[in-house]
Parts: C-alpha cells; sequence; structure tokens
C-alpha cells in the first residue's frame, strides 16, 4: 500500500536554515520553494526584489497549502537583509556556478552552524551584489551541455545535501 501524509510517521523537525530568494518571480516556482520548505524543515523564506501574491492561483497549486505555514518575508532589499544575517551568525551558501564554486558534494557544513542558503532569479541567477556578500559558492555537479537548472530542482538538491549533513550531527 502506498502511503501518503495522512499515514506516515517522518518525524517534524526544523533547520537552522533560511531560503533567501533573489528576484525570484515566477508564482509555480515560488509555490514549489513553499513546499520544498516545508519539507526540509527551513525556518522561513526570504525574497529579495519580489512580492509575492499569495492567493496566485499557480502559486497555491504548487505550493499545496504549505504557503499558510511556512513564515515568508518579501519584497526585502537582499543585500541589506542577508547583512543583518550574516551578523546573527548564519553562513551565506550561494547556489551558483563562479570560478570559486564548490561542487555541493565537496561541502562540509560546521557542525551547530546556522545556514541561509540563497537561490538566483530563474534567467539570470544570483546578482552580483549578492554574490559578494555570500563567502560560500556551490553548484550542483552536472553531466549534459546545459549549466543550469530549475530553480525548484536545484534548490531541492541543494536543501538534502545540507539537511544530510546537519542531520548526521545528531
Amino acid at each position: 500500500m502506498q502511503l501518503n501524509h495522512f499515514n506516515t510517521s517522518f518525524p517534524e523537525k526544523k533547520h537552522a536554515v533560511i531560503l533567501a530568494c533573489d528576484a525570484v518571480n515566477s508564482p509555480a516556482n515560488i509555490g514549489g520553494l513553499f513546499r520544498l520548505a516545508d519539507s526540509f524543515g527551513i525556518q522561513k523564506l526570504l525574497f529579495g526584489g519580489t512580492l509575492v501574491n499569495v492567493n496566485s492561483a499557480r502559486l497555491k497549486r504548487t505550493a499545496r497549502a504549505t504557503q499558510n505555514w511556512i513564515s515568508m518575508e518579501d519584497d526585502l532589499d537582499l543585500v541589506v537583509e542577508l547583512k543583518k544575517i550574516i551578523a546573527e551568525g548564519y553562513m551565506p551558501i550561494a547556489l551558483e556556478i563562479t570560478k570559486n564554486s564548490l561542487a555541493l558534494n565537496d561541502l562540509k557544513i560546521p557542525k551547530n552552524i546556522k545556514i541561509v542558503v540563497v537561490l538566483g532569479d530563474e534567467q539570470m541567477g544570483i546578482s552580483p551584489q549578492v554574490l559578494e556578500i555570500c563567502g560560500t559558492h556551490v553548484h550542483i555537479p552536472m553531466y549534459g551541455k546545459n549549466s543550469s537548472m530549475n530553480v525548484v530542482q536545484a534548490a531541492s538538491i541543494a536543501l538534502y545535501e545540507i539537511t544530510k549533513q546537519l542531520n548526521s550531527y545528531g
């Protein structure tokens, strides 16, 4: 018998992880990010440069009601917000392929660290101003000709690896 959310026993757990989105504006992607935040026990979502319409039919369809309980702030100046979060002890990790980016599977997360994962706009990626603030850049190793993937797919892979490492410390 296939299980569903009514008959599974997955433990509910929150991680000291914030997901910061730089100009991500597609309602479908935003809805998917709400759903991911719930799945991975993320503290909250931040949207820089985007005013999120939580009443969008497309967002609601992909979020599957998670927008009703996941904490979110929108229309932020992400540079200002990231500086505040970093001052609070969060380690910024930009998910972007750059000259200095590490492969995601080579990332080693220090024990008991708080993390802010930064994602970029669907077309342009993370802005140079936001990238500059992030001391760690990671990319997902890819083996085809394309060098990018959908923001929700990339966030899924990154959050899986990051929460796996956080949970390995007990």
